[in-house]
């Protein structure tokens, strides 16, 4: 095979590659097209109890950390600025709407290891379980900046209960991890 062959074939593999990406990130969307996020502040008197920066991670469907849901505003990772209140959680994510999870949308509040495609030091995301306006339990991740998850997940739990850390990933057989 000749050197162009070679490279046509490397880009025909490529494009079927992002073809196949696209069509399941457009099925996955319209999957999850019935879920939403309440957008809007923290009302009026709302004492914050801390603010934090770090890593929007993912959301994913309740107790299913590696499935992935496409919820328009937090359909992708993004840089967040977390609030919370003692009325709920705000999250702002650049370029998106502010995010605000009152108290008595979450589920409960914990540290994980593992979400998608994230793996991090033993209990290093924070893992907040709330309500869609649907009624549907989910699960956000969101990675601190400041090296624990521990401070942010503590600050929440009086709004949200608490958890028990998540336990650590188990080995698939037959893998070398």
């Amino acid at each position: 095979m000749s050197r162009e062959a070679a490279v046509l074939v490397m880009a025909a593999v490529a494009a079927l590659l992002i073809v196949i990406g696209l069509v399941a990130w457009r099925r996955r969307s319209k999957r999850d097209a019935g879920l939403s996020v309440p957008v809007g502040d923290a009302p009026d008197g709302a004492t914050t109890l801390m603010r934090s920066e770090g890593l929007y991670v993912a959301t994913t469907r309740h107790d299913d950390a590696l499935e992935r849901l496409a919820i328009r505003g937090l359909a992708f990772r993004s840089r967040v600025d977390v609030t919370v209140t003692d009325r709920g959680v705000a999250l702002d994510l650049t370029g998106q709407p502010r995010i605000f999870l009152a108290a008595g949308s979450l589920v409960s509040v914990g540290q994980a290891t593992v979400a998608i495609d994230r793996v991090v030091e033993r209990d290093g995301l924070v893992r907040l379980a709330w309500t869609t306006p649907e009624g549907t339990i989910v699960d956000s991740y969101l990675r601190p900046q400041d090296a624990s998850a521990r401070p942010p997940a503590d600050a929440i739990s009086p709004v949200a209960p608490a958890t028990p850390t998540s336990p650590a990933p188990q080995q698939i057989p037959g893998s070398d991890a």
